[in-house]
């Protein structure tokens, strides 16, 4: 098993386990549509979005500038947060932890998602018990997790490779580096496959099909 020459697998929250991508897409709609701006579709959202959220903003065409940013972000999170619940984790997802916790690994969350809402809304799936720990960031702007990937990485005590970071977004790939952890991606989240193999690291159409590579004999 491809899986047992980690230790620890280190998990994104949003797009990777959860499935919101649809969600998020409702959201900016909205958001576009009370500006009187075209809306824009699921496949072109997953092409453009982007790491910091700022960059993904600006290429939807929103103002960018600090004030407006501040704005913007308040009221996609107060959307977000207001329905949230209404999202699922994706097929097959607590099958992957439940078994990488009876391989004897232990599992962790490194999200831009804010921390407080994380550690709610990993508990509402019943999903806590698999992780040692839950780790998001401590404000809504999305921007970088790779300070808190690398204290993820001391506080478990983790050295360069003995970690594998499973994630939906190029930010992820780049967080990995940071921490010196290996990495894959799954294309069913934020970012389109396309984009997510100019990495040049390995891409997965699902966590089923993670799952099915990386736990063979």
């Amino acid at each position: 098993m491809m899986i047992n020459k980690y230790k620890h697998i280190i998990w994104d929250w949003n797009g990777t386990l959860l499935d919101d991508t649809e969600f998020c897409v409702g959201i900016m709609n909205g958001m576009l549509t009370r500006r009187m701006m075209s809306n824009i579709s699921k496949s072109y959202y997953k092409r453009i979005f982007t790491f910091p959220i700022r960059k993904y903003y600006e290429k939807i065409g929103l103002p960018i500038d600090d004030e407006q940013f501040v704005l913007l972000s308040k009221e996609f999170i107060y959307e977000y947060e207001l329905n949230r619940l209404t999202c699922g984790i994706f097929e097959g997802a607590e099958e992957v932890l439940q078994t990488i916790i009876e391989l004897g690994l232990s599992q962790s969350i490194l999200s831009a998602y804010s921390q407080n809402t994380l550690e709610e809304i990993v508990a509402h799936f019943g999903l806590t018990k698999y992780f040692s720990k839950i780790k998001g960031l401590d404000n809504i702007y999305a921007s970088s997790k790779i300070e808190l990937g690398k204290q993820l990485m001391s506080e478990l005590g983790l050295l360069k490779g003995e970690a594998l970071l499973i994630g939906d977004t190029l930010h992820d790939k780049e967080a990995a580096e940071a921490i010196g952890a290996d990495c894959v991606l799954i294309a069913n989240g934020h970012q389109d496959k396309t984009v997510l193999a100019s990495s040049g690291i390995e891409v997965f159409d699902s966590i089923t099909h993670f799952k099915n590579q990386y736990f063979k004999d």
